[in-house]
């Protein structure tokens, strides 16, 4: 299942249990790189939702209900971080678990990313592989 901010207002919200596979929202401006992921996590049996900005990515995540969400830091509505922290604070998605991707050179970027409630931090370039296995991980746990 994918879908484009431009869409994204006429969706229905679905019942979680009709789908019993893992749903992840991945949730970056880059559309090439949305998909090239989006299409890897789908070969690994992942229920894919797609968001390009926070107001998109808030929207999915209260109508999809997504067991991880995998996103960027730079987004064109507003940084990452403050999305992840809401998502920690919020008692309704506080469990979710938040895999950042960034090509961010700041030095305090991950221990940023730790205190807004992120899991696991990525940069940029990334070895896909090793973000499917953080995929996986921070499903099961």
């Amino acid at each position: 299942m994918m879908w484009h901010e431009e869409t994204i207002l006429e969706l229905q919200p679905v019942d979680i249990a009709e789908d019993a596979r893992r749903r992840i929202l991945v949730l970056d401006d880059e559309p090439d790189h949305v998909e090239v992921l989006s299409t890897a996590l789908q070969r690994q049996g992942f229920d894919v939702v797609t968001a390009s900005s926070i107001q998109a990515g808030r929207l999915a995540v209260d109508l999809y209900h997504p067991n991880l969400v995998i996103m960027d830091v730079g987004l064109p509505d507003g940084d990452g971080l403050s999305f992840c922290q809401s998502l920690s604070d919020a008692p309704e998605t506080c469990e979710i678990p938040v895999i950042i991707l960034s090509g961010m050179d700041r030095t305090d970027i991950v221990r940023q990313a730790r205190a807004a409630g992120c899991q696991y931090f990525l940069r940029k370039p990334y070895d896909p592989n090793a973000l499917l296995l953080l995929a996986r991980s921070a499903i099961e746990n």
